[in-house]
């Protein structure tokens, strides 16, 4: 049997995490051992996954569209927790709507969380891990990176995260920090759940797996790119979508 690597005593910071794929990701992290600092912007929530976690992992409330409010945040685990080793950037909305019909709100709400706010994180965290010559960032984009209908913004917010992860990969790597991304596809969520039936099945139908994916599909890739086991491993974009895109 293949052992699944450890994350003892690693401090993971996981944004969007109190429920849905976040959640599977920061229970994914705990169980390895990592102390995982619960990051959403419902503070409730978040403090109540983390009370399900264990290993001195505590839950915030952080709106990441807040550029003070991370540096705050960022600021305050490094004050708490000594040091941030493992950043998971999960947090995201989407407002869809046909371009003819998208508003400036729906644009700019959308990049502002998906992407501005993965901006905030890496630049401040990523700072901090390069005074440690250490660290793991992974960003989870999604499949819709590649174009969407009815997705604009979405679809845009999430290339830019792959671009913006392959660019730090390059900036990081000489800190031995790495840095990749993860694209989602068709995964089993609330959101997912309330779907029409003839939506939800048009979607299945798309797999050639034809399955859906689950939220520990995700978290256990997310739990070996914040591993050792993946030291040489940076600027890779990662498809979690049983074959969805091929």
């Amino acid at each position: 049997m293949i052992e699944t690597a450890s994350l003892d005593d690693k401090v993971a910071l996981v944004t969007g995490a109190a429920r849905g794929i976040g959640r599977g990701i920061a229970t994914e992290l705990a169980e390895r051992g990592a102390r995982v600092i619960v990051a959403d912007v419902d503070a409730e929530a978040a403090s109540s996954t983390a009370e399900d976690l264990g290993n001195e992992s505590y839950g915030i409330g952080l709106d990441v569209s807040d550029r003070e409010a991370v540096d705050a945040a960022v600021a305050d685990i490094i004050e708490n927790c000594g040091r941030i080793d493992i950043l998971v950037n999960n947090a995201g909305i989407n407002r869809d709507a046909m371009l003819w019909k998208m508003t400036d709100e729906q644009w700019d709400s959308v990049i502002s969380v998906d992407l501005s706010g993965v901006f905030y994180t890496c630049r401040s965290v990523g700072a901090h891990m390069r005074g440690n010559k250490y660290g793991r960032i992974v960003n989870v984009a999604s499949a819709s990176w590649m174009g969407n209908i009815g997705q604009t913004n979405y679809a845009a917010a999430k290339a830019g995260v792959v671009g913006l992860t392959r660019s730090i990969a390059k900036e990081l790597a000489r800190s031995q920090i790495t840095a990749n991304a993860v694209c989602p596809g068709f995964i089993e969520t609330d959101m997912t759940r309330g779907m029409p039936e003839n939506l939800f099945d048009a979607q299945l139908a798309k797999i050639p797996m034809q399955r859906v994916g689950q939220p520990a599909d995700v978290a256990r890739v997310v739990a070996f790119l914040s591993s050792d086991d993946s030291s040489y491993v940076t600027g890779q974009v990662i498809d979690i979508g049983g074959g969805y895109q091929l």
